[in-house]
């Protein structure tokens, strides 16, 4: 009988057996916490720390973000995580037009520094770690945040936390951008320089292929598409003048953890042991600027809507996936995600599922557990080869803002997820309750339902601040933003002016439209 052939979506193929064969030479030599860390960025990984446990969390108004957020805390979160609605994401206020029927949807509101304020009540910025998955707008949020952290008497060099502000896989899988290209580009440098100079413990960017993979890309595909998304990021940096050894070292990433879990090990093993050659390539000598520390969040695109309740174990293989993987931080999807906005009780189970696998599952025990197993450290190594011929046909393009204007991205991304679905169309590849093993059960999961009377509060909201500001210094200020972003001067320093006197998100990104146009 032939021997039956078994391929990952990658379309690696998995071997019947492995052995000391199949491992490359170089990785029996590699250690933790030493380059090209392969094994993880730190020496005692969670032996020393565990990971931050954040969960994704926002909807509605900031008030009632808020309180989700300190049940969140009261539950054992280390860290926030702030999801924003599609009109904070692309720059417009809550009582703009196109803004109808999209309200507090998705994510929060956030349209002013009072919004911040409420959404924070009552947690100290110096306190907490924040992450905020904010793009096109991230100037702007983060604007908001460093003025609030100074209203609270916060010492900026002390607060920690990341924007996504990666408007590159916009272009390529996921679509909230404003701007174009070079104008973005230019703005994410900017927030580069200001943060290594005010806000140095903030990660600057979170160069991320989540929404590459979600998008229906490949394992390999994530991380090539990535990698070459950060190189852009850091030759464009470099071309500003600014040190690859201090911006460097504030870069960070996010990827996607899904079913497959060797295949997701080896993954975050491989970018890894990548970033670091390619930062050394460009010319970085410390080894923090080396290192690729990353965020992971379990797989939004692998939910079924049917029997939502198995995605309580996908989410539980996808969490040992990233920390087998030696992940910095984690959000766990609710299992009703497929449905609609996680409910309180699935944010705490998948937030339990976490605690579960770091204090019960021995997990976190050792660093790198499976490291020398003959099939991760393989197929790590030709996760590693795939990506790289992908990221050498990006850099023939010119890189990857010019595979992106070329389309090439986009295209091999829709490819990819063309194939999936057709496999599993099939019944080539089988999702458990889906195409077999199914139920004639109806589900009875209850669902978290968004009021659209958001948009009507918001917009009360709006012409209060209004009514109660200075309209005259807000024109003044946002003349002097419309300068400097015609000059090519850093725009930061005012943009934290305009949301300390008031300015709201879309007034700033109008003003920036202005200048730079919007990318259609």
């Amino acid at each position: 009988m032939p021997d039956k052939k078994i391929y990952t979506d990658s379309a690696i193929e998995i071997k019947e057996l492995y052995t000391p064969s199949d491992v490359p030479a170089g990785s029996r030599q590699e250690m933790p916490g030493q380059f090209p860390f392969t094994r993880g960025v730190q020496e005692d990984m969670y032996r020393g720390k565990l990971w931050t446990m954040r969960q994704y969390a926002g909807f509605s108004t900031a008030e009632e973000s808020n309180k989700r957020y300190h049940y969140l805390l009261s539950q054992g979160v280390m860290g926030l995580s702030v999801a924003f609605d599609l009109p904070t994401q692309i720059g417009y206020d809550s009582d703009h037009a196109l803004a109808e029927g999209e309200v507090g949807k998705v994510g929060v509101a956030i349209d002013s520094i009072e919004d911040m304020q409420t959404l924070f009540s009552g947690i100290q910025l110096e306190e907490v770690s924040t992450s905020m998955t904010i793009n096109a707008t991230a100037y702007i949020l983060l604007s908001f945040y460093v003025a609030l952290a100074k209203k609270q008497g916060a010492d900026l060099k002390k607060i920690t936390g990341t924007i996504q502000n990666d408007i590159l896989k916009e272009y390529a899988a996921r679509g909230t951008y404003i701007y174009p290209p070079q104008p973005s580009m230019r703005i994410i440098t900017d927030i580069f320089e200001y943060c290594s100079k005010d806000l140095p413990k903030w990660n600057t960017i979170s160069i991320s292929g989540y929404h590459i993979r979600e998008a229906g890309s490949t394992a390999v595909q994530e991380i090539a598409f990535t990698l070459s998304n950060g190189k852009a990021y850091v030759k464009a940096a470099l071309e500003k003048g600014l040190d690859i050894n201090v911006f460097g070292r504030r870069l960070s990433f996010f990827f996607n953890s899904h079913n497959n879990l060797f295949e997701e090990i080896a993954k975050f093993r491989a970018a890894r042991r990548m970033w670091a050659n390619i930062m050394k390539e460009l010319g970085a000598t410390d080894p923090k600027a080396m290192m690729l520390r990353f965020h992971s969040q379990t797989g939004g695109s692998t939910l079924t809507a049917q029997q939502p309740q198995n995605n309580i174990a996908r989410v539980t293989v996808q969490t040992l996936a990233a920390v087998l993987g030696g992940t910095q931080s984690l959000h766990t999807n609710g299992f009703d995600e497929a449905l609609s906005l996680p409910t309180e009780e699935a944010a705490r189970i998948a937030l339990r599922t976490q605690q579960i696998v770091a204090f019960e599952s021995g997990a976190a025990d050792t660093v790198d557990p499976l490291a020398g197993s003959y099939y991760v450290e393989a197929l790590t190594s030709e996760i590693e080869q795939k990506a790289y011929e992908l990221i050498a046909t990006i850099d023939a393009m010119g890189g990857a803002v010019s595979a992106i204007e070329e389309g090439f991205i986009q295209d091999a991304i829709a490819r990819s997820s063309y194939d999936y679905q057709r496999k599993v169309e099939s019944g080539e590849k089988i999702i458990v309750g889906v195409n077999k093993f199914q139920s004639k059960e109806k589900d009875t999961t209850p669902v978290f339902k968004i009021d659209d009377s958001i948009r009507q509060v918001q917009s009360q909201k709006l012409a209060q601040l209004r009514n109660n500001r200075d309209p005259a210094k807000c024109d003044q200020v946002l003349q002097y933003l419309s300068d400097k972003a015609t000059s090519g001067e850093n725009i930061m320093p005012t943009v934290i002016e305009a949301v300390e006197h008031k300015c709201t998100l879309g007034e700033i990104a109008d003003t920036l439209r202005e200048v730079f146009g919007e990318y259609r």
